[in-house]
């Protein structure tokens, strides 16, 4: 049986939480982007721009260049959706680019919470952003994005490892109340601040 390698699985990872969050952008209505967002203060768009960027500004942090041939400026209202989604889409190839490379993605540091790597932190922490804001974009535009078992999960897990802190200014509200009986996604998204219709 062939083996993977660290690697290999960071690119899979990635690429599992990824396409999901890429297929929303995709979606997204012409008249959504400008739309407000469960992120206080933030549109669709604004959202979007979040995401890439963090993941840009962590990666150069590292020594990695994760810059494109496409304007970054994703959070200018004078951009139309498609130059929002080429900006996505071409960030999102680099990133896949950098992951695929064992020198990238294998890149040591220490971390807030111990030894890791570029690859694990782009997999756990910019996954959940992926994941949360995912549904924040399509929220935004009104969609109804479900989440699965497995992306719970790792809300779940992300929300348990950042303890105090998952509560700190920029990071999410605080956690809501929500009414007895409401499905898991509800009560997860709560957890992070956020309600959905259902709660």
């Amino acid at each position: 049986m062939a083996m993977t390698s660290p690697t290999t699985d960071v690119a899979r990872e990635h690429a599992r939480l990824a396409d999901p969050f890429t297929a929303v952008v995709d979606r997204l209505p012409a008249d959504g982007w400008e739309r407000p967002s469960p992120c206080e203060g933030w549109t669709a768009r604004d959202v979007l721009a979040h995401v890439t960027t963090s993941q840009r500004q962590f990666l150069a942090e590292h020594g990695f260049d994760a810059a494109t041939d496409q304007p970054l400026d994703i959070d200018d209202p004078g951009r139309t959706a498609v130059d929002a989604r080429a900006a996505w889409h071409a960030h999102d190839r680099r990133v896949r680019e950098l992951l695929a490379d064992p020198a990238v993605a294998g890149h040591e540091y220490d971390g807030v919470f111990g030894r890791t790597t570029v690859g694990r932190s782009i997999v756990a922490f910019h996954g959940f952003d992926l994941v949360v804001h995912r549904w924040d974009i399509a929220t935004a535009a009104g969609l109804d994005e479900r989440l699965s078992d497995d992306e719970l999960d790792l809300l779940e897990r992300s929300a348990d490892g950042f303890g105090e802190h998952l509560y700190d200014d920029g990071v999410c509200k605080p956690a809501l109340t929500v009414p007895e009986g409401v499905d898991r996604q509800a009560r997860v998204l709560a957890r992070l601040g956020r309600r959905t219709p259902a709660a």
